[in-house]
């Protein structure tokens, strides 16, 4: 029986963090959710964390997603995660800096793979060259899992997101563009092991109601 993914709410837009991020996640802490997360950018560093903080105290686990390319950027926002006390460093490209940063504070690291460009983010490559890449992080540097921009790929989205979660040996998280009960259907096909929703929940796509009932809706869909 293949693994039921699980959700990871993302307090974002467009890549951004919402401003209300902290309003928004005390008004839907209570929903079946325990993944939570949000991006580097759009919330001071006080804001953000105070909302990790309030996000442990409910019991969840803490995830910053971090779209950054150049080995600055990406430390930069290593340095962040670990200053905010997160579980979990999403995104990022792969650098040795990075993963050593991580790996100190005890920090679970999954970075993106493939040809990443722009932000809200674009991927290109190949799925062998991608499987490859990911396989290879395992082998030599022990990377656990990563961060798939499926749904933001430029070519075969659906069979990129299968091929690499069948082939790679590591955790996969789907990120981006989940927006349609189709989709969570093709989500829930890979058995991967975590996706995120950010975006859509704000624009109401799967309940038309509360943050809260947004979240409850697709976990109920994904729990059938």
């Amino acid at each position: 029986m293949k693994n039921i993914p699980e959700l990871i709410v993302m307090l974002t837009h467009h890549d951004r963090t919402v401003e209300n991020a902290i309003e928004v996640f005390e008004s839907a802490k209570d929903a079946p959710a325990k993944f939570w997360g949000f991006k580097e950018v759009g919330l001071p560093e006080d804001k953000m964390i105070e909302l990790v903080k309030r996000m442990k105290a409910a019991g969840k686990t803490t995830f910053l997603e971090v779209v950054d390319y150049t080995e600055a950027g990406c430390i930069e926002g290593a340095k962040i995660c670990v200053r905010c006390g997160f579980d979990v460093l999403m995104g990022t490209m792969y650098f040795d800096s990075v993963r050593e940063i991580a790996e100190k504070a005890g920090i679970k690291y999954m970075p993106f793979v493939g040809q990443i460009s722009g932000r809200p983010s674009v991927l290109e490559g190949t799925i062998e060259g991608m499987i490859d890449e990911a396989n290879n992080l395992v082998d030599t540097k022990g990377i656990k899992g990563f961060d798939l921009l499926g749904y933001r790929y430029t070519g075969d989205a659906v069979k990129l997101n299968a091929e690499f979660v069948k082939n790679v040996r590591g955790d996969v998280c789907l990120a981006g563009s989940v927006a349609s009960y189709k989709r969570l259907d093709e989500v829930k096909a890979t058995g991967a092991w975590a996706f995120t929703i950010g975006g859509a929940f704000f624009e109401q796509k799967f309940y038309g109601g509360t943050f809260a009932e947004e979240i409850t809706a697709v976990i109920n869909y994904m729990n059938r």
